[in-house]
């Protein structure tokens, strides 16, 4: 994930080359290479040309999406959501791994449990998904200090960069995640067909005549080599910059690519494109950067990440919607485009405190599968549309691309035309039809004027004009081959097209309103075998027969030969799928010509998964979201049952073949239980303000100097709180002094990230809070006092609310190590030495007590020290009260609650934790939400966007017991939750097998708990 470009650029420093350095990693050289033997092996699995990847000799589209496994823990879903992506066409997936949660203690790499990889990798096999792994050490990503844990701050090195300090910090993690990678490549078996080396490596500030260091990224690479990986590596540059392109010298990748994020992430104004953003030179850059690898978007706009105040992920969906889908990315088809990797297409959460400071807990992003799981946006149907074209036109890959025009091809200048031509590879050639003014709403007639292989055509050749609706785009086929039988031309757009025996298969479709034309070489009758012939015209013109048809929501077949073309409206073409017949087995296996030739044509509303034969059954695995008629076009000839779901079902054959049976879909009786009327329990989280309070146990503030290189200290002694480890979460300071009588106010300076909030106590009483605004990261507070007691011991409280790391993107600029806790203070009548400061944040800092849930997941509140946030908390002896009753003044309170569930099996049924905002203005609380003991929800009411926390089954035990703890967090006076429900989403009817519950650890009294 990129910032935004124009911040990007403006950091950007001269691009030379540093000096080679050598580094020892036990006994060998880092940068020696591994094994040439190992190296020319891969050349049998995964090679390239200018044109495209080829995979096992095959040349392959990679059309990818990015998940990040870390944002949905519960590995049982991770098939749901490979197979969502398997059905849209895709055959790959990008994917990044989280540093900071798997060695979040410096030297202690651990990945088991919900971190452990093999899962995703088996789940990924299973989908038949190729993967790209991404695995740092940086990766940005919209997550705490772009990945980096937080005990990189105290690494007295320049981060991203040749210091020796920050390359040893590292070694491990590089060398065990590497490394299981490795097992997992294609040479072993695996999905993992390509490889990302660190993560846009694009800008530096600050001077570096260094940058880009080649010296850095041949060590990043050579790290990898080492631990034996051995497929490509490709780079993600975070525009078309040309950094570590083939042939730069050292660190160069073997393929280059870019991102590009053109429309931003304005989710404020979603309906606004603003000129200038459709991307227009890519080929040039291209060509001029790296023309003998395929042209390579490693991240292409998928949606946007929403700030914290921002408009909410729904807002960003409209942004990158499905219109954008149509225009933006038929365009990076356009340049001939042989990697495509969406970012996000299933975004997740942001749990536990993995976020960075400018996002919320929601990490949804706008993308065509939700947070949630569903698959309702439309952009997800129409992104299908697309993926499915690229599965069946290998052609395309092997065209030319030229220049884009106004003056040639239609016969208006309001449309611009970028041709892909055919040649000594192809007879194919493709048209990608726009606006001139790509953001134009405006309906616009043309005609199309192509060479052929029957010579130059205008086009439609029998009547009527074709139309491109507002923000709309096509791809116009010619001389296009469907398994020997030459599509001349097609106005209309390409869904599939498949071979059954002797017979063939087209799906075209169009927009609503608009009238279409193809044509099929040679002489044949053209008939219509089913639906109306009306808006249908046939006519023999030379060599082809041509069929002009007017785009109708009911579907119409027509023939011509053993071709058999059915023309269906766009809306419709959502509803139906191309699932793959394995040879053996009953999973799909990965995309080739075989796999997709094998294929057949499902029409069957929300959900396809997979397809397979038994003996004589044909079994689909499909979801429902409602009564829903069933079409097979091309059932092998040896099936004679239909199986949905693992029921027989009975099905009728038509005069074409056309298998059709039904599935019965009845909405199931939900009980949910109402949360306020549950038994809440609940117990003051902030002891430490009470004069009874004992910290003698707490981590003394004693650091007199920082190895925070890039923020040197302005206290006597560091009050960085990850100076001490503690690098997540709710942070806490008590300073210690004794009274002169002289005290009239307190100055304190504290900083946790965007949004974040502080409250300071003296003893028992409130002097005062920081609530916090959106885009406030830091905050300069003088609280006036009331009258000490002289020679009396007194207690100040600091609280803070520790919204993430920062993230390192800019080379030189240290952003990560940008510190957290206190900066600066001062009590008036006193010296700052006068006053000793003791901190804590979650139990153990780095050494965390939670390992099951990782080393973010807790912050400093005394519930979470203690664990009460954990199933089954020794509540009995707390107070009955709960958060919609809330506190009567500035504190922390903590609410424990339980409540079973008995959800149906066989449903996928989303479920959600509302949060209600209804005072005007809105009280100035924060909430944390644990489920079972994960953080699911950080809610900050005066600030919001989000009030809606989905939390998946797995996390949620849907036959069981749940626990549920709260955080509330009065700032400025009392507060009480408005509402708290618990709400579920339309039901589907699925056929994902059982979602196992991941581990849930119960409360165990923690030893060296304060």
């Amino acid at each position: 994930m990129k910032l935004p470009s124009t911040w990007a650029l403006a950091c950007l420093a001269a691009q030379a080359v540093g000096a080679a350095i050598s580094h020892k990693l036990d006994g060998l050289s880092i940068t020696e290479h591994p094994d040439p033997v190992k190296r020319a092996e891969l050349q049998k699995y995964v090679t390239w040309d200018e044109h495209s990847i080829f995979v096992n000799g095959e040349r392959l589209m990679v059309f990818s999406g990015e998940v990040h496994p870390f944002r949905l823990p519960v590995p049982s879903l991770w098939i749901d959501i490979l197979q969502k992506i398997k059905a849209l066409g895709f055959n790959c997936v990008s994917f990044y791994v989280n540093w900071a949660l798997v060695e979040g203690e410096q030297g202690h790499y651990r990945a088991d449990g919900i971190f452990d990889f093999e899962p995703f990798f088996e789940a990924a096999k299973e989908a038949g998904i190729y993967l790209l792994a991404r695995p740092g050490p940086y990766i940005n990503a919209e997550v705490s200090g772009g990945g980096f844990p937080g005990w990189l701050q105290r690494v007295n090195g320049a981060l991203r960069t040749s210091d020796e300090a920050y390359l040893k910090s590292t070694d491990n993690y590089i060398a065990n995640i590497a490394a299981t990678v490795a097992k997992a490549q294609i040479t072993n078996g695996g999905p993992i067909i390509l490889y990302q080396p660190e993560n846009e490596y694009s800008g530096a500030c600050c001077g570096d005549d260094t940058f880009p260091d080649g010296s850095y990224m041949q060590y990043v690479e050579d790290q990898a080599r080492k631990a034996g990986i051995v497929v490509p590596f490709i780079s993600n540059d975070a525009f078309a910059g040309g950094h570590n392109a083939p042939g730069t010298g050292k660190g160069a990748a073997d393929i280059y690519g870019h991102d590009s994020y053109p429309l931003g992430f304005d989710c404020a104004n979603p309906t606004e494109w603003p000129s200038g953003k459709l991307p227009t030179d890519f080929r040039a850059n291209h060509l001029s950067q790296s023309p003998s690898t395929p042209f390579s978007l490693v991240e292409f706009q998928s949606g946007a990440f929403d700030p914290w105040g921002g408009s909410g992920f729904d807002s960003c969906a409209a942004l990158v919607n499905h219109e954008f889908e149509r225009v933006f990315y038929k365009n990076d088809f356009s340049f001939g485009v042989a990697f495509l990797n969406l970012y996000m297409i299933f975004g997740g959460t942001n749990w536990g405190n993995i976020g960075h400071p400018g996002g919320y807990t929601s990490y949804d992003y706008g993308s065509p599968i939700t947070e949630s799981r569903n698959i309702t946006r439309e952009k997800y149907s129409e992104l299908k549309l697309l993926g499915n074209f690229a599965k069946v036109s290998p052609s395309y890959l092997v065209t030319t691309p030229h220049n884009s025009t106004t003056s040639k091809y239609t016969d208006t200048p309001d449309l611009t035309v970028t041709p892909l031509l055919g040649g000594n590879n192809t007879a194919s050639s493709f048209f990608v039809v726009r606006h001139t003014d790509y953001a134009s709403q405006s309906s616009v007639k043309y005609k199309l004027e192509v060479p052929t292989g029957a010579g130059h055509l205008t086009i439609p050749q029998l009547d009527g004009k074709l139309r491109l609706g507002g923000r709309d785009s096509k791809i116009h086929v010619v001389d296009y081959d469907v398994a020997g039988t030459n599509i001349l031309y097609s106005t209309a757009e390409i869904f599939t097209w498949k071979k059954f025996g002797d017979q063939k298969v087209l799906v075209l479709y169009g927009g609503p309103d608009e009238h279409h034309e193809f044509a099929v070489s040679g002489k044949s009758d053209a008939s219509v075998v089913e639906g109306s012939s009306s808006g249908i015209k046939t006519k023999q013109v030379g060599k082809a027969v041509v069929v002009g048809w007017d785009v109708s929501s009911d579907r119409r077949i027509v023939k011509i030969g053993s071709l058999k073309i059915l023309l269906i409206d766009r809306n419709s073409a959502y509803s139906y799928w191309v699932p793959e017949i394995p040879t053996k087995g009953t999973t799909p296996g990965y995309s080739t010509r075989k796999h997709v030739a094998s294929s057949i044509i499902v029409k069957a509303g929300y959900l396809v998964r997979t397809a397979y034969l038994q003996d004589s059954d044909l079994h689909i695995t499909a979801d429902f979201n409602a009564t829903t008629a069933i079409e097979i076009l091309g059932a092998p000839s040896q099936s004679k049952n239909l199986v949905v779901n693992g029921q027989k079902t009975q099905k009728k054959i038509d005069k074409n073949g056309i298998w059709s049976a039904s599935v019965n879909y009845t909405e199931p009786k939900i009980h949910l239980p109402s949360l306020k009327d549950l038994k809440w329990k609940s117990i003051d989280t902030l002891p430490e303000i009470k004069s009874s309070y004992d910290d003698s146990t707490w981590t003394v503030a004693n650091h007199a100097h920082t190895n925070n290189g890039a923020n040197p200290i302005r206290t006597p002694i560091s009050l960085y709180s990850s100076d001490y480890g503690f690098h997540a979460g709710t942070l806490i300071y008590r300073g210690h002094f004794v009274a002169n009588g002289k005290e009239k106010e307190f100055f304190v300076h504290t900083q946790g990230g965007s949004a974040f909030g502080s409250s300071v106590w003296i003893n028992e009483t409130h002097v005062g809070s920081w609530a916090g605004i959106s885009v406030d990261k830091d905050h300069n507070a003088t609280y006036t006092l009331p009258k000490f007691q002289s020679g009396k011991s007194y207690v100040i409280t600091v609280v803070v609310d520790n919204m993430g790391l920062d993230e390192n993107w800019t080379v030189g600029q240290e952003e990560m190590k940008t510190p957290r806790g206190i900066l600066a203070y001062s009590l008036s009548g006193h010296s700052a030495s006068a006053i000793t400061w003791k901190l804590t944040g979650n139990l153990g800092g780095e050494s965390y007590q939670d390992t099951v849930r990782g080393p973010l997941n807790e912050g400093g509140l005394y519930a979470e020290r203690q664990g009460f946030h954990q199933p089954q908390p020794p509540s009995q002896r707390w107070e009955s009260s709960d958060p919609l009753t809330g506190l009567s003044k500035p504190g922390i309170r903590f609410y424990s609650t339980s409540f079973d569930l008995d959800l149906p099996k066989g449903w996928d049924i989303p479920l959600y934790f509302n949060f209600g905002n209804l005072t005007s203005p809105p009280s100035t609380y924060r909430v944390q939400l644990f489920v079972n003991g994960y953080q699911y929800g950080k809610y900050v009411n005066h600030i919001g966007p989000q009030t809606t926390y989905p939390v998946p089954e797995g996390i949620l035990n849907y036959r069981g017991t749940n626990w549920i703890g709260l955080s509330l967090w009065a700032q400025e006076e009392g507060a009480k939750l408005d509402a708290l429900e618990l709400v579920n989403a339309y039901p589907v009817l699925t056929a994902l097998g059982e979602v196992k519950s991941v581990e849930q650890p119960k409360y165990r009294a923690r030893w060296g708990a304060y």
